[in-house]
This record gives C-alpha cells, structure tokens and sequence, in this order.
C-alpha cells in the first residue's frame, strides 16, 4: 500500500512540475570598475522580445564581494516606460550575507518584474544605477539581469 502511494504521489510530482517551463530570454552582466560602483555609472542592457504573448519574470542581479559595506542597496532601475526605485537585502540583522556565495563573491538575485507583458516585438532597453549615498559604492563586482518568459505546457 505505502510503494502505491509512494508511486502516486512521484507520478502526480512528475506531471505537476513540467507544467510551467521558463525559458531564459536574456542574460548580461556588466562589469564594475575595479569593485567600484560610481554613483554616475549606469548599466545598459538591450534586448529582443519577439513573443508579445507571453509574460516575462524580470531579474536584477547583484555581484558584491565582502568589502560591501551595507545591508541593503538601492537601485533606480528605467525600462523607458517608468523609473522605479528598488530597495533590497543583500544581508540578513546579524550581518550574513544572502545569495549565492561563489569563490568569494556572492550574487543576490533581485525579482524587478513577475509577469512583464510586453506591447510589441523589438528591442527594449533597461539601465541600472545605484542609488546609495556613496559616490563610489564600494564591494560591487557585476550588475546584470535577466529575463524569462513563462510559458505553460
């Protein structure tokens, strides 16, 4: 009875999981100058969009070493439409750094946009600039986005 139940529930997981598939549109970093984000800088990203009926999950991407100074950080973010401004976590209240840690860097991924649906086919433009006080935001290695369009089965 229970390797029946054991298999129903595995099946029902298999047929549950492949329902909605993301498919990554988009991916770039930029680099920041010697670990220094100024305040003046601003990443440019272009892209494609050529499937105006789906929705796309709109990532930001954060690369910082741990010479980063604060808990947070803020963006302005413009996709050509609005300006938004962006506050978020790079670490927790006791100062542990959330994200992904790789070889001393740690990237926070950052969800900008859940379901973004775009008007037309073309290429759009998104740019990002930090919005801390510090003229030259120290502990910032990359800036990237990415963008996914999900799909249902």
């Amino acid at each position: 009875m229970r390797n029946r139940l054991f298999i129903l529930l595995l099946l029902g997981a298999l047929w549950v999981l492949p329902s909605c598939r993301h498919t990554i549109v988009y991916s770039d970093f930029m680099s920041i100058d010697s670990n220094k984000w100024h305040i003046d800088s601003v990443a440019h990203f272009d892209y494609a969009i050529e499937d105006t009926s789906s929705a796309y999950q709109m990532l930001l991407y954060i690369r910082h070493t741990e010479l980063y100074p604060y808990q947070n950080m803020w963006l302005f973010v413009n996709d050509g439409f609005t300006c938004d401004t962006i506050e978020f976590y790079l670490a927790d209240d006791r100062g542990q750094w959330l994200g992904n840690k790789h070889h001393g860097f740690i990237e926070m991924p950052v969800l900008w946009e859940e379901a973004k649906q775009f008007p037309d086919t073309g290429v759009y433009h998104i740019s990002v600039q930090q919005g801390m006080r510090d003229s030259l935001l120290r502990g910032v290695t990359d800036v990237g986005i990415e963008i996914v369009k999900k799909s249902e089965r």
